[in-house]
């Protein structure tokens, strides 16, 4: 019986391996790159403004909703980004997706350390209560410091998005706006 078992545990373990050690699919780069970028759209613009300004509900001590804190939205958000970023960090870098890692990975840090310091500060500002003018004056020069900058990047990444998606058969829908 132990000569039967043994070689079936290999052969099993050989097939793990093999599976394990298989090409990813172009999609999954093409996902993880381009289409998870999508989480930081409204970046120094209005739409993280607007996130704030309106924080989601979340389940109170009592069974009851209570509105989030800004900076609690800011530090899901930096969560998220970093979990998204850790993803195409993951990705092995080959000829073919090189482009897309590089443009990806320039993105996540370019914007990561604006939520970790600007845009904390200005939720800090907002669960604070600080005036209305104060906050928008900060909005705003997130918006004039920041803006052109990720635009920039993100433009590059979606140009490289659509090159590889062509060159890999991948159909995607653009909203070219």
């Amino acid at each position: 019986m132990k000569k039967i078992i043994h070689p079936v545990i290999l052969f099993f373990c050989s097939c793990l391996l093999f599976i394990a050690c298989g090409k990813v699919p172009p999609e999954k780069y093409f996902n993880v790159a381009v289409l998870n970028s999508n989480m930081l759209s409204g970046f120094a613009n209005e739409g993280m403004y607007r996130q704030l300004e309106s924080p989601s509900l979340k389940l109170g001590e009592d069974h009851g909703t209570v509105q989030m804190k800004r900076s609690e939205v800011v530090r899901d958000k930096i969560n998220a980004i970093e979990e998204s970023f850790d993803k195409v960090k993951d990705l092995k870098e080959t000829e073919d997706t090189k482009e897309i890692l590089r443009a990806s990975i320039a993105l996540y840090e370019y914007v990561l350390p604006v939520f970790k310091k600007d845009y904390m500060q200005l939720a800090e500002s907002m669960d604070k209560g600080v005036p209305e003018d104060q906050i928008k004056s900060e909005s705003k020069a997130i918006h004039d410091k920041y803006l052109a900058g990720y635009d920039e990047l993100y433009k590059k990444l979606i140009t490289a998005g659509k090159s590889y998606a062509e060159k890999n058969n991948i159909k995607v829908h653009w909203n070219d706006n």
